[in-house]
């Protein structure tokens, strides 16, 4: 019996992804949680003729522990989204509060769960949250993940959009370092199969385009969201990857942003990147994050220099998230 939990699953992420995680034959129970209309779209989804079963909680009456409790999985889309001109570090100061309370409620009531945190800006977020689980003695490296398949995901579609080729899903491109602006650096040269961008210039739009396609949709929405449904899809591709390795599958390999030194093959990363926090391919198993592979070594000349800017901003935003929560009159 797999309990899936979505904490803000009344927003623009939390309503399709709670609906895709209904649909998802791995969750026998799924438990929404949001400061609002939670149980409404416990409700809606409970119409469904799946499997899951679907409860809605709300703050009163210790409503996040009763969602959290027994849990094996929980995504944190929670947060406010992006607006015209704002970056994901702009969202900091509330979404930072956000996650802290939330992962607080997970190290008292589902300490073994594995903890997706979708909320924006994922470079600090997830900084945050492991340090709270350190407050609480119950940080587990290998079962928190900062979800950046959305930049895997664009990659795929406009990659596919720039050879001319129907399909994007038979393109795989690591895409490592972070989830915000030029802290996101996709490595092109490795992708396979093997394919050739045109020209210099085509290959630099095809990486701004990858960096910032985030912002590509808040202006399409003329300011009025960012992406949700985009988003909704890549945590949900990526949680279903955890509980087709929790159920046994092997070889499922993600990038996801981890705390390198808790994870096997974690340290040469950080050798390399001087960061604890880096977004790597990563093989997933029964107990969550088994091994990083450091594919490092194998970039690009061009790649080198787009990981070097990368490097800073990351450190930058990884430091923030973990004064948040060490230091936070600092």
């Amino acid at each position: 019996m797999v309990k899936a939990v979505v904490a803000g699953a009344s927003g623009g992420i939390g309503q399709p992804l709670s609906l895709l995680l209904k649909l998802s034959p791995y969750v026998d129970e799924l438990a929404l949680y949001d400061v609002v209309g939670s149980p409404g779209v416990a409700a809606d989804l409970s119409h469904i003729s799946t499997k899951a079963v679907v409860k809605g909680y709300l703050p009163a009456d210790e409503g996040l522990k009763s969602a959290l409790t027994g849990a094996d999985i929980v995504v944190i889309p929670a947060g406010i989204p992006r607006k015209p001109g704002m970056t994901r570090d702009d969202l900091f100061n509330i979404n930072a509060g956000i996650v802290r309370d939330l992962i607080t409620g997970i190290a008292q009531f589902a300490p073994k769960a594995f903890v997706l945190i979708i909320s924006n800006p994922v470079n600090s977020t997830v900084p945050i949250a492991a340090e709270v689980l350190k407050k609480h003695g119950v940080f587990d490296p290998a079962k928190l993940f900062g979800v950046t398949t959305l930049d895997v995901v664009r990659t795929e579609t406009f990659v596919a959009s720039v050879l001319g080729k129907p399909d994007p899903s038979v393109f795989k491109v690591p895409v490592i370092g972070g989830h915000s602006g030029d802290t996101i650096v996709p490595l092109l040269s490795l992708g396979t199969p093997s394919f050739t961008i045109p020209d210099e210039a085509t290959r630099d739009a095809l990486v701004k385009r990858i960096q910032f396609g985030g912002d590509e949709v808040v202006q399409a929405k003329e300011g009025k969201g960012s992406a949700t449904l985009s988003m909704a899809h890549a945590g949900f591709r990526f949680a279903e990857s955890i509980l087709k390795a929790v159920s046994g599958e092997t070889g499922i390999v993600e990038n996801t942003f981890v705390y390198l030194p808790g994870i096997p093959g974690g340290e040469e990363v950080k050798k390399i990147t001087g960061l604890d926090f880096f977004s790597v391919p990563v093989t997933l198993g029964a107990s969550g994050a088994v091994s990083i592979d450091n594919i490092l070594p194998k970039v690009s000349e061009y790649e080198k220099t787009l990981l070097s800017v990368a490097y800073t901003g990351l450190g930058a935003n990884i430091t923030k998230g973990v004064d948040f929560i060490v230091s936070p009159t600092k």
